[in-house]
């Protein structure tokens, strides 16, 4: 087994590595940003390594600098977790040539697999059914109608290297051909390295099903069962559970073995997930997750196996230690994503301080995260900031234990989506497990969102508390060849001294969290009156109207301008493309007029209520 293990990540995926390693007994290593510094992982970690000067999302993403500080740090393994760079074959690549052991699959079946149009045709050849689509990249409009008149519309484009509805986009009709592939390629090359697109028959209506496998370098392929991905946004997930409650067993068992087949067809090795889509008794192949996923801890709370300690394992020449016939899933499990996240505003991503932390505790219940009271969450990542797993003996008790800790998972100082979480909970179709995919974005009444942040949100609190201190300890950070070192120092009589950095989200691990208070979750009541976040690119973030400014309705930076100087625009229309916590937001104007004046440029920076147009 490694001695010690570098995780190439942040937040509370890389807390969850961490504490594998510790476990198996092996040290840990953090990479952070500097805008990480302070940062709950970096916290964790028994060493850990600026990684450069660069933008915040950009230092994860510097393969380089990684593997150097791996080597410096006289790593032996590397842990992506996921997102960043960990479905990034080249970055494994350059750590499988380098002194160091990629813990996943090998680069050459992250290619294959990883590759959405390699890994359908890899799948089709295992026999595997496939949803209908194109087995080579497109670059033109003309070949979506083409596909389009063989196969109807609406049509999905997908990004090569994608996952988790990145690069996803829907046409609904030749008209919106032209900006979706445009969209799709954008956010491929930004959040993949890839700009290559394919195109699906979109099912609209389907069950997301997707089965967890662990594989070894001695033949052994054995699945963790499956989950229900089912209730999502965009095509981003938002709770999910198992055993799936749309399955019976002759169609589970089917599915499952497909998943076994198909990997063990590809010579795949590691941990990774095959999902699919179900619709009318029928199931089809829909990628390969070539890493560990946010949603693995459901299958870890119905099994007791650790998912990650079984990657560490295999990627050190282990066996899988568990036998296929030893796999049952004990009781029923969920997940709910915590986000930073307004929900009754369209799921706009939302920042602040947590003025109160305080996660819910009790029989089973897990919570995953990387914060402590008083940090801050910014702009710069993923709105992901903690992750609640609850398991009952059956599907209701699962529930009544879910809404028992959503009532008490008590955060302040920016808006979650917890509010969300336990209107889920009390949702008829949700409740008899017959939501579908398309549930949330058509069906559910928005009204009931803005209800229930009105019903279980609170404004944010103020922060105030007690000036005064007898002692304060102080926290001094020292770099020293890139290295990180930590001061602590205790002083009496002392002023309270602000914490540096912030942190982007971290947190928790062994630093432990504040006080408690009974003030209720944050986040307000009713809706911000936007258009919300859209990582399909027909949502928007909120604009108000000062006089004749259209401002921003949050931190991000300007992908695309859709308006000029002297340009007419009616109300609805896209005045620019906003990134925040990666995802594409969609500014539109809530009035229309001429544009005077255009005040961000491609590339800019800026930060919520910064002015973008000037209409006349």
């Amino acid at each position: 087994m490694f001695e010690k293990v570098l995780v190439a990540n942040r937040g509370e995926i890389a807390v969850r590595v961490m504490r594998a390693c510790e476990e198996l007994g092996i040290d840990t290593v953090a990479i952070y940003s500097e805008a990480d510094s302070d940062a709950g992982h970096v916290r964790y970690a028994d060493e850990a390594y600026n990684i450069g000067p660069a933008r915040a999302a950009e230092s994860y993403l510097d393969g380089e600098a990684i593997v150097d500080a791996g080597e410096r740090a006289d790593a032996e393994a590397i842990h992506p977790g996921y997102g960043f760079l960990a479905e990034n074959a080249d970055f494994a690549a350059r750590v499988e040539d380098s002194s160091l052991t990629w813990i996943g699959p090998t680069s050459d079946s992250m290619r294959l697999l990883g590759e959405k149009t390699s890994a359908r045709r890899e799948m089709d050849a295992a026999g595997v059914p496939t949803v209908p689509g194109t087995t080579d990249p497109v670059d033109s409009t003309e070949e979506i109608e083409t596909f389009a008149e063989e196969h109807g519309y609406p049509v999905a484009i997908k990004a090569e290297g994608g996952g988790g509805g990145r690069g996803m986009k829907i046409v609904e009709n030749a008209g919106e051909a032209d900006d979706q592939l445009e969209s799709a390629k954008r956010e491929g090359e930004a959040y993949f390295g890839n700009d290559s697109v394919y195109l699906e028959r979109y099912l609209e209506a389907p069950r997301h099903i997707e089965v967890q496998i662990v594989a070894d370098e001695k033949g052994n392929v054995r699945h963790v069962g499956e989950r229900d991905c089912s209730l999502q946004r965009r095509h981003q997930k938002v709770i999910e559970e198992a055993p799936s409650p749309a399955l019976d067993d002759d169609l589970r068992e089917e599915i499952r073995a497909a998943a076994r087949e198909g990997v063990d067809a590809a010579e795949y090795t590691n941990a990774g997930t095959v999902e699919f889509l179900v619709e009318g008794g029928d199931f089809y192949f829909l990628e390969v997750n070539t890493r560990i996923q946010v949603e693995h801890t459901v299958s870890e709370a119905l099994t007791g196996i650790d998912i990650v300690a079984e990657q560490l394992r295999v990627a050190a020449g282990e066996a899988v230690s568990f036998d296929q016939e030893d796999v049952s899933l004990d009781g029923h499990a969920m997940e709910f994503r915590i986000n930073a996240e307004n929900a009754a505003g369209e799921f706009t991503p939302a920042t602040g301080t947590l003025e109160t932390y305080d996660p819910p505790g009790g029989i089973g219940v897990r919570v995953d995260d990387a914060l402590r009271q008083g940090d801050t969450i910014g702009g710069d990542y993923d709105s992901l900031i903690a992750k609640l797993i609850v398991k009952g003996r059956d599907r209701e008790e699962c529930i009544a234990r879910s809404e028992r800790a959503l009532a008490e998972y008590e955060i302040e100082g920016l808006a979650t989506i917890i509010p969300f979480h336990r209107l889920m909970l009390t949702d008829d179709a949700f409740r008899a497990g017959e939501h579908t995919t398309n549930y949330l974005d058509e069906e559910l009444d928005p009204e009931r969102i803005e209800e229930a942040q009105g019903r279980w949100g609170s404004a944010d609190s103020t922060g105030e508390g007690d000036d005064e201190q007898e002692s304060v300890e102080r926290e001094f950070v020292v770099e020293v060849n890139g290295k990180r070192f930590e001061v602590n120092l205790e002083e009496r009589g002392a002023p309270a001294v602000e914490r540096a950095g912030g942190g982007g989200g971290g947190g928790g691990g062994r630093s432990g969290s504040g006080g408690r208070s009974r003030s209720g979750q944050s986040g307000g009541g009713g809706s911000s009156g936007s258009d919300g976040e859209s990582d399909s690119g027909d949502g928007g973030t909120s604009v108000s109207a000062e006089g004749e400014q259209v401002t921003a309705d949050m931190q991000g930076t300007i992908l695309s301008m859709g308006v000029e100087a002297g340009d007419d625009i009616s109300s609805g229309d896209t005045l620019c493309v906003l990134e925040a916590m990666k995802m594409e937001n969609d500014v539109v104007a809530s009035f229309g007029g001429t544009v005077a004046e255009v005040a961000v440029s491609e590339g800019d920076s800026v930060n919520m209520g910064d002015v973008l147009v000037v209409l006349e």
